[in-house]
């Protein structure tokens, strides 16, 4: 195991700590999730007792592999404590994500928790949101208009590949990965970007998070102190 894939499973690890018995909790995508659905696996083998909502399919079969059950949606009103990763954090805790195409999935299961802790290795952990391009959600229909709409805030445009194919969400979506450079106001900018006519969501998730733990790559961990 490499230093980044290490420090991945110990901040994964370490966040893990912090499910207890009872809760329903929500079930991150990507490389550092994965390795919190495996501990929550582990420990359902030695009596942890929880149900599990995912936010995409590949999580969701992961989870069904290690015989976490699940609860529908529509069962419930909200989350004990949802854990995924980030793209980017910023010193206020603002994230990037979206990375792994799951993002609005994400925001709606991180907008229902009570609590959402986010884990990342340390080389995720930025002064200003932007070195990473801002994933944005989009329909179909129209998306060349889209685009453009995008491009006129002053980012490149990249619609998302995979295999020479046009990427498609497990909503049916496409992403386009929206280069800004620097993001300045966060905030201002995730709301106009969600005005735009075709835009399902962005990848900017502000004031969401309340707890982010960072694993370092000689396997140590830190809980990040919000500025």
């Amino acid at each position: 195991m490499d230093a980044r894939t290490e420090a991945k499973r110990a901040a994964a690890e370490k966040a893990a700590e912090y499910v207890h018995d009872g809760m329903i909790v929500g079930l991150g995508t990507g490389s550092t999730a994965y390795w919190v659905i495996q501990k929550l696996g582990e420990r359902m083998k030695n009596g942890l007792k929880i149900k599990a909502v995912a936010t995409s399919n590949q999580s969701e079969l992961l989870a069904k592999e290690l015989e976490i059950p699940f609860v529908p949606l529509s069962e419930i009103g909200e989350i004990d404590l949802t854990i995924d990763g980030a793209d980017e954090v910023d010193d206020e805790w603002n994230l990037i994500k979206g990375g792994g195409g799951a993002l609005l999935r994400e925001k709606i299961i991180a907008t229902a928790s009570k609590e959402l802790i986010i884990i990342a290795d340390e080389s995720k952990v930025v002064k200003k949101l932007g070195q990473f391009p801002l994933p944005v959600e989009i329909v179909q229909f129209g998306y060349e208009l889209t685009l453009c709409k995008l491009a006129s805030y002053g980012c490149i445009t990249h619609l998302r590949m995979q295999e020479e194919e046009r990427f498609i969400t497990d909503n049916g979506n496409y992403i386009v990965d929206c280069a800004f450079g620097q993001i300045e106001r966060a905030s201002d900018l995730h709301a106009a970007l969600n005005m735009i006519p075709g835009v399902v969501e962005n990848g900017l998730f502000i004031n969401l998070a309340t707890k982010v733990i960072i694993g370092a790559n000689d396997g140590s961990i830190k809980e990040l102190d919000r500025n």
